[in-house]
């Protein structure tokens, strides 16, 4: 098209119409359509170009083909579907539908709800239940990893291990954890209810539950004897650091000598919180690095040259991920702690959250993270120096007491040999 001819014709037009305002109009008209030709040529140019150089596949998802396909199997529904339809449901689950094509359990389409409940559970306070929900890695299955002391889920009878199924009769198969904690969190005075199961039982069990404001405590200390601190993590939030430093100064004043960190079925969470509390562990230096798609390199790393020099355990499980991983794989690399427990989960990938104007937002893999050492975490995990199985049914039969506790005996017997 030639932008030069077009505007003569325009010109002829008004001139063969007698009409000024006619001309005017017609010339904008043919302008603007000038303009579009442009960018349409443009952006075609641009899309051919990135298929040469094989930065995207010649076949794309939304093409003309699906497009097509997708009108039909909306006109078929509009026209025989027997009950109403919800167009907002439908689109959010077209989104939703998308992502879990990718066979990715960490890669997530979040509504706008979802993602509310979401920022507010990493914040640290929250209305709901007073849980803490760890994914399993061998089937993905969401079970209670934790209670918080004096919370509705504690005083409701839920115990830790317990298997969520489903949340008020709705199933969460094929959902990953923070999913489910926005279908578990809701309204202060409202009621949830849980259909759990729980190991030893022959049928499933429900639990109603009253939701009540919770402030999370990620982080508990307590004195042991032999003035051994023991500091437990649940999760790393936002408010994870501060409360981490406030137990350690705590422990500290209290005359500790060494210390157990406790990262058992902790799940995760915000990797810049784990590097500032790995700066309290390890030497200043490289903490974690991680690699992307294009293989580029970013590094984390520990700014303080002070760090506790004191005999340190960790203490990590099956259900220690991410984080969880990334914190023990430096203190492993690093050689100033011992770590106990069975091999962690394996997820050495890290995520990006996007949020949208409309309040949706969505979690993708972005790239795969490596100890300072360069070991791999992915479907491998951290295996401890010491490895020690969970004794369950000791646990259970001292009613949940330390002393029934193997893992944690264990840990607090290589540091009586450290001192």
């Amino acid at each position: 098209m030639n932008v030069i001819d077009d505007i003569i014709d325009g010109v002829k037009l008004m001139n063969e119409n007698k009409g000024f305002k006619k001309g005017i109009l017609c010339g904008i008209g043919i302008s603007l359509l000038i303009c579009l030709t442009v960018l349409v040529i443009w952006r075609f140019s641009q899309l051919s170009m990135a298929k040469e150089a094989g930065l995207i596949d010649q076949e794309t998802t939304l093409n003309k083909s699906t497009i097509e396909k997708f009108d039909f199997l909306e006109d078929v529904i509009d026209t025989y579907y027997l009950n109403d339809v919800d167009q907002n449901t439908i689109r959010e689950e077209v989104y939703k539908g998308l992502f879990n094509a990718l066979d990715d359990p960490y890669s997530v389409y979040y509504t706008a709800e979802e993602y509310k409940s979401m920022k507010e559970a990493m914040s640290g306070i929250y209305c709901g239940i007073g849980a803490y929900l760890s994914q399993l890695k061998e089937n993905n299955s969401i079970i209670i990893s934790g209670l918080m002391e004096g919370s509705p889920a504690e005083e409701s009878g839920l115990l830790p291990g317990d298997t969520i199924y489903m949340v008020d009769n709705t199933s969460i198969s094929g959902m990953d954890t923070s999913q489910v904690v926005s279908l578990v969190k809701g309204e202060e005075g409202t009621t949830v209810t849980l259909t759990i199961y729980r190991e030893g039982e022959s049928d499933f069990r429900d639990i109603t539950i009253e939701r009540k404001q919770i402030e999370t405590p990620t982080v508990s200390g307590e004195m042991l004897d032999d003035q051994i601190g023991l500091l437990s993590i649940k999760e790393f939030d936002k408010v994870t650091y501060e409360q981490f430093e406030n137990e350690l100064s705590g422990l500290q004043e209290q005359g500790m000598k060494s210390l157990i960190i406790d990262l058992r079925d902790n799940p995760g969470g915000d990797l810049d919180v784990v590097v500032n509390i790995l700066d309290d562990v390890i030497p200043k230096g490289l903490a974690v690095y991680t690699v992307d798609k294009s293989g580029s390199r970013k590094e984390y790393n520990t700014k303080d040259d002070e760090y506790l020099k004191i005999p340190l355990a960790v203490l990590v499980n099956g259900n220690s991920a991410s984080g969880s991983e990334v914190f023990s794989g430096a203190v492993k690399d690093y050689g100033t702690g011992t770590i106990v427990g069975t091999t962690t989960f394996g997820k050495g990938i890290v995520q990006t959250v996007k949020p949208f104007s409309d309040g949706s937002a969505i979690k993708l893999t972005i790239s795969e993270y490596f100890t300072p050492k360069g070991n791999k975490v992915h479907e491998v995990g951290i295996t401890p120096d010491i490895e020690v199985e969970f004794d369950r049914d000791a646990y259970i039969n001292s009613d949940y007491d330390i002393s029934g506790d193997n893992q944690l005996q264990k840990a607090i017997e290589i540091l009586k040999d450290n001192k």
